[in-house]
């Protein structure tokens, strides 16, 4: 009798009807957003039509709806836009001038914005002793970004930019994050730079924090500077030497490496994919992100400067919005210690577990052909790192003090950093933190904090809808997986060729009586012993893709119906492992038959 609304949330219920009149020029099909209407007595509530986003079937409407599911806003507010008329790149004045420094950018091929530049050096330190002298230049946002104007109060209401894989929502206007801001080569640009002196154990001797005009020398991608270090071809493609560039940058990020590891940070270098949107922004494939030594080499860098960058406003005693991330809570590591105990791992227990100890552990899993699935285990076990105005350290880095820096075009978080350091180091051109921000700077870390969690919510959710809609032609065609998550409702199954993940609901699995163990990450079966761990192999078949909802239905089959044990791992040494504090029975599948008044049998493990 009219029009319904479908939600795309997977978890929802119920659709809602439209009111007739309400669905104004929405047809069938069409992705739109509607508002609930008051009602009394109705079971579901009606809606109105407010908004039409795109048709059904449109890839470009994909991310819109992870956009609009997070509260997330594409278009900026015509006051904002307006705002950046008029903007631009400042005069030399007292600034320093580093535009004779060949500083170069490294970034993706298909990275969107440029906002730091780096260059290295070897030179004397103060005491006599060799060293090197680096340079950190980040775009100098707070210069045109000004405290509590509209710029700001936009940029502050984001909090950071959201990266979907067919578009970037980002902090700021294009006017600043696609021109004044973005560091391109033989063009002067306003940076706020760091010079950093290092000793040969990569020790941080000295700091200066300047204001400064720079033109950086070369645009590089990763790849590039990788090839041109390993094979000793230092020319660009348009004819730059890089002889006097890249060898130094190796060369420092040698001794930054050498003493990350001896300072013990921790060690998960877990494979990251990379979602391949062609011109018509389909998904046309998935690969995974290659990690080279330039990538760990421009991270190195940036963690120097975020470390200079906390010290400086702690020894003037000035606001500093801290990146902390708390230790693994001992109930996590007291699950962790017993799952690898089944590999013949340890891990030592007490409150001052260190990240060297884990990386320990991490080291000896390596050897193992299961050491993916260690790493997920101990990376779930980890706190989430937040922003806050008390420092209690990094425990993933290693580091007593550590603070943002090097994004401010992109973290709301660095660029309240760099006022606070414009006002601390009496750095020329105004902008510094005001006495307002001041006064609210934890509100404002709890409000960033959040919505760096919705960011990464909406990234997730877009790449889970963009599998979806690639699978959706496959559906009944099998695949290999590893099981990546176990839980009482069902299996969560990782496909080897796409990366996408998928559920595998427990009422599916009929042929036993299954018991989640959550300490083992494993279901169990009560009557043959079956077991599902986390990280095991399996052979799926795919028995339903929506790339509306990115919801991913799998079901087992062939040879892994018959168990998907790992090689190498321990049967629980625990008695009782059934008991009702630890694992969990699934009620969808119904255990064998009872004779009437006999108690049932239970064998354990």
């Amino acid at each position: 009798n009219g029009y319904l609304l479908m939600p795309t949330d997977k978890k929802a219920k119920y659709d809602f009807p439209v009111k007739p009149g309400d669905e104004g020029e929405g047809q069938d099909g069409d992705l739109v957003v509607g508002e609930i209407q008051p009602a009394r007595g109705l079971k579901h509530k009606q809606v109105r039509i407010i908004e039409i986003l795109g048709r059904e079937g449109d890839p470009k409407t994909i991310s819109l709806i992870s956009l609009h599911e997070n509260g997330l806003r594409e278009e900026f507010p015509q006051q904002v836009i307006k705002a950046t008329k008029g903007l631009k790149v400042p005069e030399l004045g007292k600034r320093q001038d580093l535009r004779s420094t060949p500083l170069v950018t490294i970034d993706g091929a298909d990275a969107r914005d440029f906002d730091d530049a780096v260059f290295a050096e070897a030179c004397d330190l103060p005491n006599g002793e060799e060293g090197y002298h680096l340079i950190i230049a980040i775009a100098d946002v707070s210069f045109y970004v000004r405290p509590e104007s509209d710029l700001d109060l936009e940029a502050q209401r984001r909090g950071n930019s959201t990266y979907f894989p067919d578009r970037v929502v980002p902090m700021l206007p294009e006017a600043l994050s696609n021109d004044l801001c973005s560091l391109r080569p033989d063009e002067d640009r306003a940076a706020l730079a760091a010079h950093l002196w290092i000793d040969k154990s990569g020790q941080l001797i000295k700091y200066k924090f300047v204001r400064a005009l720079i033109r950086s020398y070369a645009r590089l991608i990763y790849e590039q500077v990788q090839a041109a270090y390993d094979n000793d071809n230092f020319e660009t493609p348009d004819g730059r030497d890089l002889s006097t560039i890249i060898p130094p940058l190796y060369e420092v990020f040698g001794v930054l490496d050498a003493a990350r590891k001896k300072r013990g940070a921790l060690d998960l270098d877990l494979p990251e994919r990379q979602i391949i949107i062609d011109e018509n922004g389909v998904m046309s494939g998935v690969k995974q992100r290659i990690r080279l030594d330039a990538h760990k080499l421009i991270e190195e860098f940036m963690i120097l400067a975020n470390v200079a960058a906390a010290k400086a406003l702690e020894d003037k005693r000035a606001p500093c919005v801290y990146r902390v991330h708390d230790k693994p809570g001992m109930d996590k590591l007291d699950s962790v210690r017993e799952f690898i105990e089944s590999f013949g791992l340890s891990l030592p227990k007490g409150e001052n577990i260190k990240p060297a100890k884990i990386n320990h552990v991490l080291a000896k899993a390596a050897q193992m052909p299961f050491s993916h699935l260690i790493s997920q285990v101990i990376l779930r076990s980890q706190s989430q790192a937040v922003y806050a105005t008390d420092n209690i350290g990094h425990f993933g880095l290693a580091l007593t003090k550590y603070a943002h820096f090097t994004s401010p075009i992109r973290r709301y978080a660095d660029l309240l950093v760099h006022r606070s350091l414009v006002n601390a180091h009496g750095l020329p051109g105004g902008g510094g933190l005001s006495d307002g921000e001041e006064a609210r700077l934890n509100e404002i870390c709890e409000h960033i904090s959040q919505t760096e969690r919705n960011s990464m919510s909406a990234e997730r959710s877009a790449v889970d809808r963009f599998t979806a809609a690639y699978l959706v032609d496959k559906v009944g065609a099998e695949f290999n997986g590893k099981i990546s998550g176990v839980t009482r409702f069902g299996l969560f199954v990782t496909l080897d060729e796409s990366g996408a993940d998928g559920l595998i609901p427990m009422k599916s699995m009929s042929d036993d009586f299954y018991i989640h163990d959550e300490e083992m990450h494993a279901l169990i079966g009560r009557r043959r012993k079956k077991i599902y761990r986390l990280g095991a192999q399996v052979t799926v078949r795919l028995t339903e893709a929506d790339g509306i909802t990115g919801s991913t239905v799998l079901e087992l089959t062939g040879e892994s119906k018959n168990g998907a044990d790992i090689p190498g791992m321990q049967s629980p040494k625990k008695k009782g492992r059934f008991n009702k504090e630890k694992s969990r029975p699934n009620r969808s599948s119904k255990p064998h038959k009872q004779s009437k008044g006999k108690k049932p049998f239970r064998k354990k493990t």
